[in-house]
């Protein structure tokens, strides 16, 4: 297939079923070619600036993968989470630096991958911890929230002391979500989501 080829068919499958990132199997098929030759033709188009690898065996067109999108193909039993999901919620002012993502499975050496959309930190946490979202790979602000301080809690870090919240009276995590972490974290939640000098009491 020629680059002008590809570009049709990755945009067509972006405009007809919002798929941007693909597989060397996928490819391979579509090109009805061998892995070998595919990948010797993949080589030509990210040299060209055709194609950009996302992550091992992912391939897409330049721009416009967001992280939702990727983390599937890198581990598909984890989602964003953390001070990433807390942003997109509009309940921080920063923009983390890392790409947070809760899974239950062990990366070891791979744990924290560097990639065109950004760099993501895949932490491994306990069966009670992990819940993954229900029709998403973004952990709602609740979750994320619990997460954040979960996270900084093993670090041995305050959370108003890394980053700026806002809009926090709009969040309302339920008993049974803050069951699921240490009572430390659940109280640091609470008292965050309490404010300064008041009672934090649980939903």
């Amino acid at each position: 297939m020629k680059a002008r080829d590809w570009q049709r068919f990755m945009d067509a499958q972006r405009r007809g079923h919002g798929k941007i990132v693909f597989s060397v199997t996928e490819l391979a098929n579509v090109a009805d070619t061998s892995l070998h030759a595919l990948n010797v033709e993949l080589g030509r188009l990210l040299r060209q600036g055709v194609l950009v690898r996302y992550a091992r065996g992912k391939y897409g067109l330049p721009g416009g993968v967001p992280p939702e999108e990727l983390v599937p193909a890198m581990d598909s039993h984890a989602y964003l989470t953390g001070a990433y999901a807390l942003c997109r919620h509009n309940l921080i002012t920063q923009i983390p630096a890392e790409i947070t993502c809760f899974t239950n499975r062990r990366h070891n050496k791979s744990r924290v991958r560097t990639t065109p959309v950004g760099r993501f930190a895949f932490v491994c946490v306990s069966r009670r911890v992990y819940s993954e979202p229900t029709g998403s790979v973004l952990a709602g602000a609740e979750q994320a929230l619990c997460d954040f301080v979960y996270l900084l809690r093993r670090r041995g870090l305050r959370p108003e002391s890394v980053v700026t919240f806002r809009n926090l009276d709009k969040v309302r995590p339920s008993r049974r979500m803050l069951n699921r972490y240490p009572a430390s974290v659940r109280n640091s939640v609470l008292a965050l989501l309490a404010g300064p000098g008041r009672v934090a009491r649980a939903p």
